[in-house]
């Protein structure tokens, strides 16, 4: 831990759980779409990722139904690409998979691209910016919504990189919720578990990190003020991964939960833990 208590300086986003009504569909899109490359399962949960390192998992649940409207959950996650050469790369391979984006955007600190994948989650798929050009006034880190340059992406790309999969180093860079209520999960996200408050500055949204990044999460109220969980048994997130440096890391999150009364369960290096949203979060250790 931090001297402050907060959350330590190297914690990172790991992988995202997915419940998925057509497992094939879903692994053929974020293969050929995406570029992920299938991992070797892990107890029946089916693993894509770049390199070693997981990035998306599928969990085969046949009669899942859509996540209803209004409901808490996931916004996005967002699959953080080394360089602009590879989120080039990414925009071409989304275009030869015949998929189309939902948005484009420059957000200062990073160049982001928006899509769903066939069942309605939400992905971006973003490259950031040198650390040392992210703009701040006042102290505060400023972060916008402004059109993309595709055309000045699109001349980033290489002839050699046309078939090419996601690059080792591609990783979940940070994952955005769809919560009921902000205040509850600034209490629980900065307030137990100990990320900074990184951003206040759009409408009923906050966003939160650790080690001076931009955002490792992001919360809004988008899908309504006191949006209930979806029901059991709903297509899209089932969990998300906090990956701490050191297994003392991990104890100290865990003992901070239970002082603070959410009741986490622990199993072996892992311990599981729910947001006041419902969403499923699961804290594990580097080393």
């Amino acid at each position: 831990m931090t001297q402050n208590g907060g959350i330590p300086a190297g914690t990172t986003m790991g992988a995202v759980r997915l419940a998925a009504a057509d497992l094939d569909g879903m692994r053929d899109f974020y293969r050929e779409a995406i570029g992920l490359t299938e991992l070797e399962p892990d107890d029946g949960v089916t693993r894509l990722g770049a390199g070693d390192q997981p990035i998306v998992e599928l969990v085969s649940e046949p009669s899942a139904q859509p996540r209803p409207f209004g409901t808490s959950g996931l916004f996005h996650l967002a699959i953080l690409v080394p360089s602009r050469a590879d989120l080039a790369r990414a925009l071409q391979r989304v275009a030869d998979a015949g998929w189309r984006l939902s948005g484009a955007s420059d957000h200062l600190v990073s160049e982001a691209l928006y899509l769903s994948d066939p069942e309605g989650n939400g992905i971006e798929l973003y490259r950031d910016r040198p650390r040392e050009e992210w703009p701040v006034r006042d102290g505060q880190l400023q972060m916008d919504t402004l059109p993309l340059d595709l055309d000045g992406l699109l001349g980033e790309l290489r002839r050699e990189d046309s078939a090419s999969p996601m690059p080792a180093g591609t990783r979940i860079g940070h994952v955005h919720l769809n919560v009921g209520d902000l205040s509850a999960a600034e209490s629980f996200y900065a307030g137990t578990l100990g990320f900074d408050v990184t951003v206040r500055g759009y409408p009923g949204a906050l966003f939160v990190s650790a080690g001076g990044y931009h955002h490792h999460l992001g919360l809004n109220t988008w899908s309504g003020e006191g949006a209930p969980p979806a029901p059991p048994g709903t297509r899209g997130l089932r969990q998300f991964e906090i990956e701490l440096p050191s297994s003392d890391d991990l104890a100290a999150e865990e003992a901070r939960l239970r002082e603070a009364g959410f009741e986490p369960r622990r199993e072996d290096d892992r311990v599981y833990a729910t947001d006041p949203s419902g969403n499923g979060v699961v804290l594990t250790a580097a080393s």
